[in-house]
């Protein structure tokens, strides 16, 4: 227990000295070459590892709290890292089955991984039994680091306020305390099992063969590792290849938002970060869902009224949708929605000029601006948009990347099989 506590208490002051020399590096860098603030901001965060990272992909997420030129360019805030050896997979996995005999459980282990991000790696694995299976082991001090990085940004901005009392973003280290809730859930994989489970059980409650989720294996699985089904297939990014596996391409979407739109009604979270890497086409024709890491939780009464928002739109009512947007948000004041209506109508109609359904054929770039203009029309107003309506809306944007690859030609939010809220009698067996 000592030595892990020394360990720890060693990793926390290497990393303090990284972060110094990083920061100074960047410093050199913004002397001599000048970059964007925001440029600079996004590479720093990318060399400063797992916790900047995140950061970066909150501001990304969160474009009511902050400028428009750090939301825009953290927008490709990488998270994809260089793999660690084998070694140090093996080292997690001995101490998370202390005292088991790791031969017991798993058959094999790949030593190459799948795939490597900031706070985990993946390799496939068979378990003793038979089974195919996927683990998740947690990168090796990712805790301390994510503890140590967090203090040092709440001492940052706590010095902050005080140099500048009126600094825009008054609640700094709300925000920092927010990020840091939402990442030690992320590395906590106990939390990520109980993420899958009840999206399995809301798959099974409303009797939906056409989608999946892996089955956890939890005596195999702790807090820094989780053992998965394998599952096996192609992603939805390739129409020639999905294009094997299903007859109707479009049908594989419209199944997938059809199952991510039912579960902002009944699930206690919604998966936040489907996008190519965690949605696949089985080879049996069934949608999989995987890594249920960043999820994020949405008032079915919030989504209700981004549903009659976005009705409200295709039929340019601007009143109704200014109506749909105070209860998409949250306000202390009273507003005047006439005033509000005609703000929305001077935004949509200078971009959508005299179509509205444009918007749903707009590029993610627009989608995205547009999204920023309505939150900032809505701030002007004294609405604050919850922090997930961002995470709600970087899941449509991934939609709409899927919508170019396997339905191009149609309009999908059109289509009579899509169903963007599910039938309330079933919210009730739940």
């Amino acid at each position: 227990m000592k030595k892990n506590i020394w360990l720890d208490g060693l990793r926390s002051v290497a990393r303090m000295g990284e972060t110094a020399v990083v920061a100074a590096k960047a410093g050199i860098k913004y002397a001599t070459e000048k970059p964007s603030n925001a440029k600079l901001m996004r590479e720093t965060f990318e060399s400063l590892g797992s916790t900047y990272i995140k950061l970066g992909q909150f501001i990304a997420s969160t474009p009511s709290l902050f400028p428009r030129e750090y939301v825009e360019e953290f927008q490709g805030c990488l998270d994809q890292t260089p793999s660690l050896p084998f070694s140090y997979v093996e080292e997690v996995l001995a101490s998370e089955f202390a005292g088991r005999d790791l031969t017991e459980i798993f058959a094999s282990i790949e030593e190459k991984p799948l795939a490597s991000a900031s706070i985990a790696q993946v390799h496939a694995a068979k378990l003793v039994s038979g089974e195919d299976v996927v683990i998740k082991v947690q990168k090796p001090g990712v805790e301390t680091i994510l503890y140590t990085d967090l203090n040092v940004l709440h001492w940052a901005t706590k010095i902050l306020e005080k140099a500048v009392p009126k600094v825009k973003f008054a609640s700094l280290a709300d925000i920092v305390e927010e990020i840091k809730t939402r990442m030690v859930r992320e590395v906590d994989f106990i939390e990520e099992a109980k993420n899958l489970e009840d999206f399995r059980e809301y798959l099974q409650l409303t009797n939906n063969q056409a989608a999946t989720a892996p089955r956890v294996y939890h005596q195999y699985s702790t807090r820094r590792v989780l053992t998965m089904q394998r599952l096996y297939g192609v992603p939805l990014t390739d129409f020639e290849i999905v294009k094997q596996y299903s007859k109707d391409p479009s049908q594989v979407l419209i199944t997938a938002m059809n199952t991510w739109f039912g579960s902002l009604m009944m699930c206690n979270s919604f998966h936040a970060d489907l996008h190519a890497g965690n949605l696949m086409l089985l080879e049996d024709g069934r949608v999989g869902f995987i890594d249920f890491g960043i999820v994020g939780q949405l008032n079915p009464e919030v989504w209700s009224a981004c549903i009659a928002f976005m009705d409200s739109l295709q039929k340019t009512d601007y009143q109704a949708m200014a109506e749909n947007m105070l209860k998409m948000g949250a306000t202390s004041k009273q507003i005047d929605t006439q005033v509000l209506a005609q703000d929305i109508e001077r935004l949509f109609s200078g971009v959508l000029m005299a179509d509205p359904q444009e918007l749903l054929a707009s590029k993610p770039s627009d989608l995205n601006d547009i999204m920023m203009d309505m939150v900032a029309v809505g701030e002007r107003h004294g609405i604050r948009f919850p922090r997930d309506f961002a995470l709600l809306f970087k899941q449509m944007l991934y939609f709409d990347r899927f919508m170019r690859v396997l339905a191009p030609y149609t309009d999908i939010y059109a289509d009579q099989r899509l169903q963007m809220q599910m039938d309330p009698s079933l919210l009730l067996k739940h």
